[in-house]
């Protein structure tokens, strides 16, 4: 279907691909893997045209309809949200109006054979706009829309209304709606809470029909839609058929032997290297020593590939707290629109966190979740009840908005020496490096950073402070899936108490040990890790 042969692409003095070749074939299920800069988005824009290669050949049909979702939605304003998801289908819109004309045509008088031409054009563009899903074109984009989250009641609003996380929502509802043949997905899964990616995982698995090439830092989203994994590393493209924990076990398996290999040939390489050394100079052996070292020239040399960086770190044994952390005490919310209407959030919540517990906090978009988190880290107020801590808590607390209130003016290095205005360069710089800030990168300025680069920042001034209860709202969005194993491996060991929202299953399956659901303005507590409290949930609306 899309085929890129021997591709070539540099930008500057760095080298993206050497001779990389990667296809993408029909009804296939590919995720494209790789370390951030490797060039996973620079695939997706030579698949689409808008960068060319330096060398090589991309092949695919003029007929082949590509969608492309990125993360770069653009400017969207002065349409209402169906209207917006309307516009992407125009190519399919003109085929029905060419239709509709040809319809009229063909009810007046006319030759043999104008009608027959006129006929096959007909049958032509309407086989085109049943394959493109013309005749339930608005009835599949309100159904993509529900899918995503939006309420019937959302579908006249204008876009402009909306905030940016709910913007990329009604980008990627645009490219689903269009049904392409080929769908290029950047992260498809960032700004979705769970119920929207189970329905994603749903739709690609049973009503999409073409090709899917995509990225994805969410580990049980790619486990659960791909078949294939192509991996970007050092200038080349790899194959693996499997999922994305079939990838890395494999990739794994061919790293090790390729060490084995590379050892093996050290040793060889060594052994020749001294007998021409030791018999150079020796006339007797000359055509040996000139034999032996033809045979190295020839050799290709194999080179192991750098490792890929990952974040390192673990948190600092935090001082001891009481063993119950907190207390929930009738605790309601209500926020006041700008109608001056009541609009209620939670109420008459309670429950108790006790020390060293891991605790998801979960429920649909807009139950109260990052409400209630605000309300126990202080930074909103209940509108009744209270919110008890125990002795001696020290609370950190990640958000989204944690990154919009970093001083875009500081450079990384400062932001983190602002919360250790007494540690020396040695140890700032060090801190830095394990959230993989080196050498010059500790002087970017805030502004000038990435979602991911911001969240790092933010966990590391996290770790440098004495926390024994860490509040998380989403801290695994931006992070690649290495370091969010990182971060995983770090939070299971952390010898503190967690409160975390997330909407990566694979990260609250292997953390969380007891769950708190918000469901229409109450709690429900879960006495079990993340799955006992998926098994009881099903089982009671199974019985409802």
């Amino acid at each position: 279907m899309i085929h890129l042969n021997n591709i070539h692409k540099q930008y500057g003095s760095q080298v993206l691909f050497q001779d990389a070749s990667l296809q993408i074939l029909p009804k296939t299920r590919t995720g494209l893997v790789g370390a951030n800069g490797a060039g996973k988005t620079s695939v997706f824009r030579l698949i689409t045209g808008e960068e060319e290669s330096d060398k090589g050949d991309i092949a695919c049909s003029r007929k082949t309809v590509i969608g492309y979702f990125s993360q770069d939605v653009g400017e969207m304003s002065g349409r209402s949200i169906l209207d917006e998801i309307m516009s992407a289908a125009g190519e399919v819109m003109d085929m029905a109006q060419q239709m509709r004309e040809m319809e009229v045509q063909m009810s007046q008088p006319m030759d043999d054979d104008a009608l027959a031409n006129l006929l096959e054009k007909y049958g032509t563009i309407t086989e085109i706009f049943e394959h493109r899903g013309g005749y339930d074109l608005e009835s599949r984009a309100k159904a993509i829309l529900s899918g995503l989250g939006f309420s019937e009641e959302d579908f006249s609003l204008p876009v402009e209304t909306y905030s940016g996380g709910w913007k990329m929502r009604i980008a990627l509802a645009k490219i689903l709606t269009i049904n392409p043949d080929v769908l290029l997905l950047d992260e498809p899964t960032n700004h979705l809470d769970i119920e929207s990616i189970l329905w994603l995982e749903e739709w690609l698995s049973n009503e999409y029909k073409g090709a899917l090439l995509m990225t994805c830092h969410d580990r049980d989203f790619m486990n659960r839609i791909v078949s294939r994994v192509i991996e970007i590393a050092n200038g080349q493209a790899t194959t693996y058929n499997g999922n994305y924990d079939f990838y890395l076990r494999e990739r794994e398996i061919r790293r090790e032997q390729l060490q084995a290999s590379y050892r093996r040939q050290q040793e060889m390489l060594a052994k020749e290297e001294e007998f021409i050394a030791k018999f150079a100079a020796r006339v007797s052996h000359a055509a040996q020593v000139q034999s032996r070292i033809k045979k190295l020239e020839k050799i290709e040399r194999i080179v192991l590939p750098p490792e890929q960086k990952v974040m390192k770190f673990d948190f600092p044994v935090p001082p001891r707290s009481g063993d119950d952390v907190l207390h929930l005490k009738e605790l309601k919310k209500s926020w006041k629109t700008v109608n001056g209407d009541i609009k209620p959030v939670f109420s008459g919540l309670n429950g108790t966190i006790r020390r060293l517990e891991k605790i998801a906090l979960v429920g649909v978009n807009g139950a109260g979740k990052s409400t209630l988190l605000k309300v126990i880290t202080g930074q909103a107020e209940a509108t009744s009840g209270e919110v008890v801590m125990g002795a001696g808590v020290n609370t950190g607390y990640f958000s989204q908005h944690s990154m919009d209130i970093l001083n875009p003016d500081h450079t990384v290095f400062e932001a983190v020496q602002e919360v250790l205005p007494l540690e020396n360069i040695g140890v700032i710089r060090n801190l830095c490096a394990a959230f993989l800030f080196q050498g010059d990168d500790v002087d970017k300025r805030i502004a000038n950073l990435s979602g991911g680069e911001k969240s790092r920042v933010v966990l590391a001034k996290l770790l440098s402070l004495p926390l024994n209860f860490l509040v998380l709202d989403e801290p695994t969005n931006h992070l690649d899936i290495l370091s969010r194993e990182v971060l995983l491996k770090a939070l299971q060991n952390f010898s503190g108490t967690v409160l975390l929202v997330s909407h990566d299953r694979h990260f609250l399956r292997s953390l969380a040990n007891r769950v708190f659901e918000i469901d229409h303005g109450e709690m429900r507590i879960y006495e079990g890790d993340y799955d006992y409290y998926l098994r009881q949930a099903a089982s009671s609306s199974y019985t409802n």
